[in-house]
């Protein structure tokens, strides 16, 4: 029965084969009741459908490096377990996912066997995707790195700017946090006003002098807008030294993805989109067209300065170092983070046209405002010019498998559903048609949802 039994539900419920499941939900379980544990906690994510799957399933997974999959884990465990328990997420699944977290963190690093052993013990894969949608979909990101100064000159006159003070965010953010990447924005006007904050054309042309807000001096505007685009970068200094920056707010306008500005106007082939294609476009482009498509975006991210390093990947969003090759952002709303998922198709790794089977283990560890759905990913590939061209041709289906721990069961939240009324008689002249071997023809189900389109940078981060 596995791999072949897919269980469907929307928010309200389950929706087509209730029924089947009820009945059905006993024999399809993570092992917690065969093994005389608890009764299984319900795993539910909104407009989501799962498939039971069995290690074997997982193309690849015993080739996988384990040990590496286990320490990014780790990593994330270890902010799962120092949350105050007020902080504690109350989802189903951070509970689950704590219990392992903690035998992990008892365990310690691990060989090959052991890392294996222990994914394989306290987890039970489960394929993931949208109701009604076969696969999943993938981006990928990365960290720009690009030179930079402490003061302007002729060669660095573009400002990276940090929060402006008049600005105004619809939550709060505690004392030393960045303010959410969405919701509404304000700007405190000196007559104590709050209105609509300044848009990328006014910061462009100046609307923010003389209020002491850079924090160092790039080349070009384009730095700018790849490291906002990705959410934190590096600035080489003139002295060699990097100087690390994080995304700390925005200006509260939409996010327009420059891409589909490009081939609305005929400029790139819509099968020709990538990050590649319009970083090459806004190199050779002239001056005025560039800054006329880059400010059709009126979004503007403002960054903090995170430290001094060279090597230390980007922090995500759960506030530990990102793993080049093995970090995701997910679905926050939908995912906790430190979730284990198995993801696996062929990507276009080793060049533009390439169809590289890619088969790993990955951790969400970070998000994004475009990662929206229970099987949409980022993928986090680490800094510099050559993670930047792989992050930027990737907009690719795959497979997803999420590890759910041991205890949960997406099965059990039918077990509380009432079955269907029992259908009616059928009527004498369908009897007719049945005995006289006519078909009868069942009414249709509703047609599965098409993928939904995405701009080739449409992830502000």
């Amino acid at each position: 029965m596995t791999g072949h039994l897919r269980r469907r539900h929307a928010s309200a419920g389950f929706r087509y084969g209730a029924a089947l499941l009820a009945g059905l939900a006993l024999s399809i379980v993570t092992g917690a009741a065969a093994s005389g544990q608890a009764a299984a906690t319900a795993l539910t994510h909104p407009e989501t459908q799962y498939e039971p799957m069995t290690w074997a399933d997982l193309p690849g997974w015993a080739q996988d490096d384990h040990p590496a999959a286990f320490a990014t884990f780790l990593a994330s465990c270890e902010a799962v377990l120092r949350g105050r328990a007020s902080d504690r997420d109350r989802r189903p699944v951070f509970a689950a996912l704590r219990g392992a977290c903690a035998d992990a963190v008892r365990a310690g690093p691990q060989d090959a066997a052991g890392a294996r052993a222990f994914f394989e013990s306290h987890f039970t894969p489960l394929r993931i995707s949208r109701l009604g949608e076969g696969a999943g979909f993938l981006t990928g990101y990365y960290e720009p790195i690009v030179d930079g100064s402490r003061f302007p000159s002729p060669e660095f006159p573009v400002p990276v700017y940090r929060r402006p003070r008049d600005l105004v965010p619809a939550v709060k953010p505690a004392p030393g946090q960045s303010a959410s990447n969405k919701g509404a924005v304000s700007r405190r006007t000196a007559s104590g006003e709050l209105v609509a904050y300044h848009d990328r054309t006014a910061i462009e042309q100046g609307a923010l002098d003389g209020q002491h807000l850079e924090i160092c001096y790039v080349r070009d505007p384009a730095d700018v807008f790849f490291i906002q685009i990705q959410g934190s970068g590096r600035i080489r200094l003139e002295d060699g030294t990097l100087l690390r920056i994080n995304y700390d707010a925005h200006n509260g306008w939409p996010y327009t993805p420059v891409g589909r500005v490009l081939i609305d106007r005929g400029i790139v082939p819509r099968e020709q989109m990538s990050m590649d294609a319009i970083r090459k476009w806004m190199a050779t482009a002239p001056d005025d067209d560039v800054a006329e498509v880059r400010r059709a975006n009126q979004s503007y991210v403002f960054f903090r300065v995170v430290g001094l390093s060279g090597d230390r990947e980007a922090v995500g969003a759960q506030g530990i170092p990102l793993t080049a090759w093995r970090s995701i952002a997910v679905d926050r709303h939908l995912h906790v983070y430190g979730t284990p998922f198995y993801i696996f198709g062929e990507l276009p790794i080793a060049g533009e046209n390439a169809a590289t089977p890619f088969n790993r283990l990955m951790i969400g560890q970070d998000t994004g405002s475009a990662i929206i759905g229970p099987a949409r990913a980022d993928i986090y590939f680490g800094a510099g010019d050559e993670a930047g061209r792989i992050a930027g041709r990737l907009r690719h289906p795959a497979t997803f498998a999420m590890l759910a721990p041991k205890g949960l069961d997406p099965a059990a939240t039918a077990h509380g559903l009432p079955l269907p009324s029992p259908r009616p008689p059928r009527a004498p002249a369908m009897t007719a048609e049945l005995s006289a071997g006519q078909a009868v023809t069942d009414p249709p189900l509703p047609r599965a949802r098409p993928d939904r389109a995405l701009a080739a940078d449409g992830h502000a981060r």
